[in-house]
């Protein structure tokens, strides 16, 4: 006798993502002014995609979940499942279409302080 599984725990897991409409210049600007989700975004920058593990050197998971909404629900990140694993990326190519050098001049503002 096997054990039946809901729906629900059968459906993938999904997250809201902001449109290019929703996506404002404020949101993203203030998603940006915490240095942990600015080392996220570096981060994510310098390799295409990641697993969000690989962030806990940063903080903790806890901590990690709440930045990762934070840059999701501003849209500078999105995220994939592949069976277990979760990995996320920069939505870099739509960002630098709508507001162009932002990422560029925010990161190379950051890589230049003391």
């Amino acid at each position: 006798m096997s054990p039946e599984i809901s729906e629900a725990a059968q459906a993938p897991r999904t997250h809201w993502y902001p449109e290019r409409e929703d996506i404002t210049i404020y949101g993203i600007l203030a998603a940006l002014s915490d240095p942990t989700r600015l080392t996220i975004v570096r981060q994510l920058s310098q390799q295409p995609e990641r697993c969000p593990f690989e962030f806990l050197d940063i903080t903790s998971k806890q901590n990690l979940s709440h930045h990762f909404k934070v840059l999701r629900e501003a849209g500078l990140i999105m995220a994939r499942y592949e069976g277990r694993q979760k990995y996320i990326w920069l939505r870099r190519d739509l960002i630098d279409d709508m507001f162009p050098g932002l990422l560029d001049g925010v990161l190379h503002a950051v890589k230049s302080e003391p």
